[in-house]
Formats: C-alpha cells, sequence, structure tokens
C-alpha cells in the first residue's frame, strides 16, 4: 500500500557550542514518518532521543541537515513562520503539562487552537476543546483549576490541547514520565486513540510498556540511529506479547 510521508529528516546534525569541545549530539540522523504512524523514539540516557524530537519538531534548530514536513522544509524558516507552523500544524504533549495556572482546565486546552483561529472561528474552536475534554472523558472538570484535578486528567487535558488545532503531528516527550503505572495506562489508552482516529504520533519515552503501544520504535545510541524495531498495529490481547518482543530487542541493543 501507498505511504505518505508527513516528517522527513535528513542527516540532521546537533551539536552545541556552548561547550568546551562543542557537544555532538545528533549526527546526522535519518529518518522518514509517514502519515499514520506511531513512532516510539527510544535510547540511553544521553543519547540523543529528546533532541531529536526537539530538532524535527521546530521547537529547537538543527545546526545541519533538513527537516520536512508535507514536503515543506521547516529548517528554511523563520522564527515566526516556524512559530505557526507549531501552534497550526503540531500538537505537543510534554512530562509536566505546562498549564496556566490563572486558566482553567477547559480554557487551558482551547487557548492554542483560539490563538490559531480566526474570529469567524473561534466557537469551532471552542466547540472542538469541548467535544475533546468529553472523548477522553475529563468534560466534568472543565470549569476545575488546575491543582483541582489528578496527574492522568491533567495528561489527557494535555492530550485535548494538542489536538484541538487539529495537528498534522502529535509530539510527545515522556508523556507518563510523571505518572504512576495506573495513570501511565490511561494516557496511553487515550493516545492509542488520537493514533487510530488517524493522527500520526511521534513519542520519545524511556518505558517498553509506553513503547510497546507503537507500530514502530527507532533506537538512538551517541546521537545515531542504529536500528528499527516493525512491531504493526497495537493489538490489546497481545500486548504482554508485543511487550517481550520489544525488551528483547533491547536488550540486544545493551539497553
Amino acid at each position: 500500500m501507498d505511504r505518505t510521508v508527513t516528517l522527513e529528516a535528513k542527516a540532521v546534525v546537533k551539536t552545541y557550542f556552548s561547550t568546551e569541545p562543542p557537544t555532538q549530539v545528533l549526527r546526522g540522523v535519518d529518518l522518514t514518518v509517514d502519515a499514520g504512524d506511531f513512532l516510539v523514539i527510544m535510547g540511553a540516557s544521553g543519547s540523543g532521543k529528546s533532541t531529536l524530537l526537539y530538532s524535527i519538531s521546530g521547537m529547537d534548530r538543527p545546526t545541519d541537515g533538513k527537516v520536512l514536513l508535507d514536503g515543506r522544509e521547516l529548517t528554511s524558516l523563520s522564527e515566526a513562520e516556524m512559530a505557526n507552523v507549531r501552534l497550526t500544524r503540531m500538537g505537543f504533549v510534554f512530562q509536566q503539562a505546562y498549564f496556566l495556572a490563572n486558566l482553567d482546565v477547559r480554557d487551558n486546552i482551547a487557548l492554542p487552537a483560539l490563538k490559531a483561529a480566526s474570529a469567524g472561528d473561534r466557537g469551532a474552536a471552542l466547540a472542538r476543546a469541548d467535544a475533546l475534554m468529553e472523548r477522553f472523558g475529563i468534560a466534568h472538570v472543565a470549569r476545575h483549576g488546575i491543582t483541582q484535578v489528578s496527574g492522568g486528567q491533567l495528561q489527557r487535558a494535555s492530550i485535548c490541547r494538542a489536538l484541538a488545532g487539529e495537528p498534522s503531528v502529535l509530539f510527545a516527550d515522556e508523556p507518563t514520565g510523571a505518572l504512576n503505572s495506573s495513570m501511565s495506562a490511561e494516557v496511553m489508552d487515550a493516545l492509542t486513540d488520537v493514533h487510530r482516529s488517524g493522527t500520526t504520533i511521534v513519542v520519545v519515552t524511556h518505558d517498553p510498556a509506553v513503547a510497546a503501544r507503537g507500530d514502530r520504535v527507532v533506537y538512538l545510541r551517541d546521537g545515531l540511529l542504529v536500528d528499527v524495531h516493525e512491531a504493526g498495529p497495537w493489538q490489546r490481547g497481545a500486548a504482554r506479547q508485543r511487550e517481550d518482543d520489544l525488551l528483547t530487542w533491547l536488550r540486544n541493543l545493551g539497553f
């Protein structure tokens, strides 16, 4: 079946010149993400996995190489142009929710979509936020403050916020890193649901249980992509076998 490439990294290099000698974190990474993929990036601490996520999402600029989103070269854009791409074409979920304390859950979710919407589309943006909260089971806490909800609810709210602008790609950096195992499974169920609806997802994680949800897992070592694990679509009934297969692969790589 023909696949459409959504995101592509070509020979991406990232070097930090603030150290002496300079630190090269990414050393020429090539990566392709097809539309509808659930891609997981793994590697030991310091391997460059978060740096790769920031580089391909436009949150940071590579030192060298190219990143393309739907064929458009992101690395040639101005800061203002890249900020607009992040706002209108990308969604982000982080380990911490980074919500505004003076806004309730609903307003935090709707804010990026409202910023991206034209005046005539603000009602539609609010309607999407409400529909997403209903979909992910947090409509009942819509008017709660961010300190009045659980960690799992906050992360589901983060997913709603990331989807409110109808992004081409959702990026997640250790989305369950601050959660217990029950809340982690809850959040990953939500992300799996997002993926099944057709959204392209790229996740960085150190957790094999999280990584087992992905269609494909790539492994970084010392700033280079060294291997790929093809797992195929997630099936709940095969969860234990998927995780066991992934753990065997990771051990063989020295993880």
